[in-house]
């Protein structure tokens, strides 16, 4: 992609109406642009580490059984009725059309893939199921003032799984909390994102939450470095000891965090709600027990950023990266020119993805920009270079550059 025509230009200075990190540091490298509090626009930069955020998460999901659909974001009033849910649930957005009739934009999907799921689940043998999505979700956030952490409207992943026996879902639980630690390790994040007990709410003792350690966080948890566990603040009064080790409270770190994802159990309160039943080998009906798994592409984007930056910009892990090669030319001349179109075209070539700034711009221009869209790999052709027969190539998060004519030097380093 050559970068003199790429949609969304970097700005010279930080947006002043920005109090976080990431929102900061994404909407100044062109990656987004905010349309009011909490709801953003992703430009082709930002979309293409959300593609990538998206594609890891499918791969880890499909690997544990889960099979892709996509639900409607607009719900009728009426299965929120029979959850008992649309006078209860306090951030939902509400509409009425000309007719009187009642919507909800979808803040979440059980009262939606509950009765569809209903449909074909008749018996023993048509479970386990496992079905996921991605999709806009709406939520009427009072405190939308954290970037791209805390949204009215927000891309999410929703998983759901369906089970003939406890014994069943439990095993599956497990199998989508180790998804999950694969999921945040291949984004980059893994090293900072700890499995942190919450509150179950009306479902269950307890829920699960994947955080992200990072003084951005909003979330203050209680953590076992021995462990690598963690105790939500808010259900400290009831685990005042980690789940793994039994080491008390004030043996347990207390740390800023950003929840990144979160796992709990369902049991039967959908279905119940909507009379989804199986027959098991005796012929009895019996419900259907449920679990939910979420993962916020645009939280996780945010606290990829918030955890990988530095003073000069974004340091892009290469699993998500918009590109992986930022080759910057330095010089209008032809000779400068001719060499960059020609390593442009062959690490297109090479199959490696390529953001070339062919601008006709200051040489300090492109280069705090190279630093602040933060690809992993930095290469300058410059009158310097040329003249030595090189390129000169960097990493973004290295002090050091150096020199080189063969280009595959930089397949090694991506």
């Amino acid at each position: 992609m050559k970068q003199s025509k790429l949609f969304g230009k970097t700005l010279r200075e930080s947006p002043k109406d920005e109090q976080s990190v990431n929102a900061r540091l994404l909407v100044q490298a062109g990656y987004a642009e905010k349309l009011m509090a909490g709801v953003y626009s992703f430009l082709p930069l930002g979309l293409r580490v959300l593609n990538k955020i998206e594609q890891i998460i499918r791969e880890e999901i499909n690997a544990i059984g889960g099979q892709e659909l996509l639900l409607p974001a607009l719900h009728p009033r009426e299965p929120w009725e029979q959850t008992g849910r649309w006078e209860t649930v306090d951030d939902l957005y509400k509409l009425t059309d000309s007719s009187g009739r009642d919507f909800a934009l979808g803040a979440t999907h059980e009262e939606v893939i509950t009765p569809l799921v209903k449909r074909d689940i008749f018996s023993y043998r048509d479970l386990p199921l496992a079905l996921y999505q991605f999709q806009t979700k709406f939520r009427m956030e009072l405190r939308a003032k954290s970037g791209l952490l805390r949204g009215r409207e927000f891309l999410m992943k929703d998983l759901y799984s369906f089970h003939a026996s406890e014994k069943d879902f439990q095993s599956y639980y497990e199998k989508a909390k180790e998804a999950y630690k694969k999921i945040f390790s291949r984004l980059g994040i893994g090293d900072k994102t700890v499995l942190t007990f919450a509150s179950g709410g009306s479902f269950s003792k307890y829920s699960h939450e994947f955080q992200t350690l990072t003084t951005a966080g909003e979330d203050t948890i209680y953590l076992c470095e021995n462990c690598r566990v963690a105790v939500n603040a808010e259900i400290v009064s009831e685990q005042k000891v980690c789940p793994e080790c039994d080491r008390a409270k004030d043996e347990l770190k207390i740390a800023k965090a950003i929840e990144v994802g979160n796992i709990f159990p369902l049991k039967t309160r959908f279905s119940d709600s909507f009379r989804l039943t199986y027959k098991d080998e005796a012929g009895q009906d019996q419900p259907v027990i449920m679990g939910c798994y979420g993962i916020g592409l645009g939280r996780v984007m945010g606290a990829i950023v918030e955890v990988h930056h530095d003073d000069e910009g974004i340091c892009w892990p290469k699993s998500v990266a918009p590109y992986q090669v930022h080759l910057v030319r330095l010089g209008d001349e032809p000779e400068i020119v001719k060499q960059a179109d020609t390593l442009y075209e062959k690490i297109n070539k090479l199959g490696s993805e390529v953001l070339y700034d062919d601008r006709e711009i200051s040489s300090g221009v492109k280069l705090k920009d190279a630093d602040l869209i933060g690809l992993p790999l930095r290469v300058i052709v410059s009158a310097k270079t040329v003249a030595a027969g090189k390129f000169e190539y960097k990493q973004r998060a290295a002090d050091k550059t150096a020199l080189s004519s063969d280009i595959k030097v930089l397949l090694k380093l991506l």
